[in-house]
Formats: C-alpha cells, sequence, structure tokens
C-alpha cells in the first residue's frame, strides 16, 4: 500500500510479534535481562505480567531468540486447556509423543528433562497468555516445578500473562504455586520520551531512510492517545501513514493522528469546535482510503 511511497520493504507498524522490531525500551530491556539471568541461575519459576498490547508476546518470542542451543525450549502460545491437554501439548512440544504410555504424562516428561540434563541442556518451559490457564492446569505447571534434582531444578517455567494472573495466583487454593515463583516483572507502557525512538526504530527497521516522518506536533499527540501502549501506538501510526499517503502528504502530522484515532475509536483529546467539520471529512476520507485500497488488493 503505503511501502514504495515511502521507501519501505515492509510495513514498520504491522501487529505481528516480529523480533526484527523489537525495541528496547528501559522496561522490555530490564525485563529480558530479569528471564536471562533468572535462566541462567536455574531458579525455577518466573513471571512476567503486563497490560494488554504492552509487547508480552514479542518479548517472549525475543527470549526465545535469545537462547541458545544450550537449552530445550518449549512454547505454548495459548494455554487455555485441560490439564491433560495441556500436558499433551508440552509433550509433543517436547518430540516425546511416541514414548507416552497411558497417559503417564510426568513420568515421561521426567525421563526426557533427566536425559537432557544428562546432555548439560537446560529445558525452558514459556506460556503465553498464561491468565487464561484454568486452576487444574495451573496445578499441573506447579508439578511439573517438582521434577528436579537433589542439586537443581530439571526445568524452568516460565508464565507471561495479563493482570488477571495475579489475581488468579493470589486464590488460596493455589497459593503453593505463587510460593514458587522466584522472579516477577511488570511490563510498563512507554514513556512520552521513548515514543520518537520507538517510531525512528521501528521505520529504520522497515528500510526507511528519509527525514524525520512524524511531526513532534504528532508525536505528542499520539502518546496522549495511545498512553504508550505499543499495541496502540502501531495501529495509529499504521493508519495515520495510509492516510498521509493518500492525501498526497509525506509528513505524518496531528491531524493525520487524530483521524486515525477517531476512525479507531480511540478516544482522541477534545479539540475546538471550529475544526470539527474538517475532521468529519478526515474521517470520511480514511475510510474510503481503506475501501478503494481493499478493493484494489482484490484486484492483484
Amino acid at each position: 500500500m503505503y511501502e514504495q511511497y515511502y521507501g519501505l520493504s515492509e510495513k514498520p507498524f504491522s501487529l505481528t510479534p516480529d523480533t526484527d522490531f523489537f525495541y528496547q525500551s528501559i522496561t522490555h530491556r530490564e525485563a529480558l535481562n530479569v528471564l536471562l539471568v533468572a535462566i541462567r541461575s536455574g531458579d525455577g519459576f518466573i513471571k512476567v505480567t503486563g497490560e494488554v498490547g504492552t509487547g508480552k508476546t514479542l518479548l517472549c518470542r525475543k527470549l526465545l531468540d535469545a537462547l541458545d542451543t544450550e537449552y530445550n525450549t518449549v512454547y505454548i502460545p495459548n494455554p487455555y486447556m485441560s490439564c491433560n491437554a495441556l500436558l499433551d501439548a508440552v509433550v509433543a512440544e517436547m518430540g516425546i509423543s511416541d514414548k507416552l504410555d497411558n497417559e503417564n504424562y510426568l513420568a515421561c516428561i521426567n525421563e526426557y528433562l533427566i536425559d537432557s540434563a544428562r546432555q548439560s541442556k537446560t529445558t525452558v518451559i514459556i506460556l503465553d497468555e498464561a491468565q487464561s490457564l484454568p486452576e487444574e492446569s495451573l496445578e499441573a505447571i506447579r508439578l511439573l516445578s517438582n521434577l528436579e534434582t537433589e542439586k537443581k531444578k530439571l526445568v524452568q517455567i516460565i508464565l507471561f500473562g495479563q493482570p488477571e494472573l495475579d489475581e488468579k495466583l493470589g486464590r488460596s487454593s493455589i497459593r503453593q504455586l505463587q510460593q514458587r515463583i522466584m522472579h516477577a516483572y511488570q511490563l510498563k507502557p512507554l514513556n512520552q520520551s521513548s515514543i520518537s525512538a520507538y517510531i525512528h526504530h521501528r521505520i529504520r527497521s522497515a528500510g526507511y531512510t528519509g527525514p524525520e516522518l512524524f511531526d513532534a506536533a504528532a508525536q505528542s499527540l499520539l502518546f496522549k492517545i495511545s498512553q504508550g501502549v505499543p499495541r496502540v501506538i502501531n495501529v495509529l501510526c499504521n493508519k495515520a501513514m495510509m492516510l498521509s499517503y493518500a492525501s498526497g502528504d509525506f509528513h505524518v502530522r496531528k491531524k493525520h493522528i487524530e483521524a486515525a484515532a477517531l476512525d479507531s475509536k480511540v478516544s482522541v483529546p477534545a479539540r475546538p469546535v471550529a475544526h470539527s467539520r474538517y475532521h468529519g471529512r478526515q474521517i470520511a476520507t480514511l475510510s474510503l482510503v481503506f475501501a478503494a485500497l481493499l478493493m484494489m488488493g482484490s484486484f492483484q
């Protein structure tokens, strides 16, 4: 769509968790460091929480990339499943489904972990969206954490989840699991001073080599609307760039961010009534642009 117009090799604000676009903000860099140090220390249980859209899944993928051949990784992206289904998924990720005998999951997994330890490999189980884990499945995770030798844990378990995970772990019925968490980190949104660097990083990673694309007023409004949540920033920047391209502009300005926010039904700070007619046209234009681009795509 607008990639050629801006000299891009790909869209800079896609919502897919592409590690090539990982931006090391203070909070994301700290979280990654905490995870790597905790894993290398063999501390067993780690938890990372953050609101929707703060970059948990991208951090999770970055962690997977950072773990070298000394580690066997098991990644469960959507653990909303029963206890046996979850253990079945773990066994499948380990590649030992053929060794499972009469659903004796723990014995099968324990044998795999002991064999890995003999090869000087550490096994790391990562569960994304862990707030969706049923209570019985959380108990299964606790039982996995019991697998250990006299010297060390055989498995490191990392839970990534929304704040609801903390509420679930706070229940008295699963307090034993909460007590086993050795490290916890809460991801925070970007601060205002990081917005410019974040945008710069994303567009440069997509191949942009031109001058500053988003002006200061656009960046300021972008922070006010998004509150620093990366997913919201990506949605608004993508739409704003599309609108700028469609209207023949080059730089992304405040009017483009405002129109993108209104189209996305995101709350926009109040502005003088005198400008409302113009922004009504902007919204109509943006809707027509999306429709036209979709139609163009369908004929290619």
